[in-house]
């Protein structure tokens, strides 16, 4: 189990460094964003090239940061059923949810994807002045394989817990969670003005 357990260090900290230097390309993506409205506004110019640059940029953090996201369990969770479970319970639906969805899901993209970069790496946006594509949609296998390592590493760091040979992977927060925060105060709030 140890030696799974280095593995997982490793992936987390392959999508860590990935998802950090993603962060830059959102700075990227305002300025272009930014430079785009300005040059359209002020010298009356558009460019498809910049419009599609665009695209591509959100595509990369979209993308290269989905196994970022996972790692950092920031990803969309629906816990009516999780958030009554001891820890335990949690990470066995990780263990089944990633077994049975989210391992499948990313294979099948990943297999799907790389024939059809492959015959595609020759495309050429159809818009007058975009870009060349095949940039654009490497990302999708390469996205997607993070996402899935980083699946194998949330996999191993659950196994693990289960057996009691790690720790749990999920960092829970006694506080409220910011929707009862906000019932709260908008309660109190009530309370002080009829009162």
């Amino acid at each position: 189990m140890q030696a799974l357990l280095a593995i997982s260090r490793l992936i987390d900290a392959l999508n860590d460094r990935v998802g950090r230097s993603v962060y830059w390309l959102v700075l990227l993506t305002v300025i272009v964003s930014a430079g785009n409205a300005i040059v359209r506004k002020v010298f009356n110019y558009s460019s498809n090239a910049y419009l599609e640059l665009q695209w591509y940029l959100f595509s990369a953090i979209f993308l290269l940061c989905a196994g970022y996201a996972l790692l950092n369990n920031n990803h969309v969770r629906i816990d009516i059923l999780a958030g009554r479970l001891s820890a335990k319970g949690q990470a066995w639906i990780d263990i089944l949810g990633t077994i049975f969805f989210l391992m499948p899901m990313v294979c099948v993209f990943i297999w799907l994807s790389i024939p059809w970069v492959y015959e595609t790496r020759t495309d050429i946006s159809g818009s007058a002045g975009g870009l060349i594509l095949w940039p654009a949609r490497i990302l999708i296998p390469i996205g997607f394989t993070l996402l899935a390592l980083q699946g194998i590493s949330e996999l191993i760091k659950r196994v693990a817990f289960v057996a009691g040979k790690g720790p749990d992977p999920v960092l829970r927060h006694d506080a409220l969670a910011a929707e009862k925060a906000l019932a709260e105060d908008i309660k109190r709030m009530a309370e002080g003005k009829t009162g």
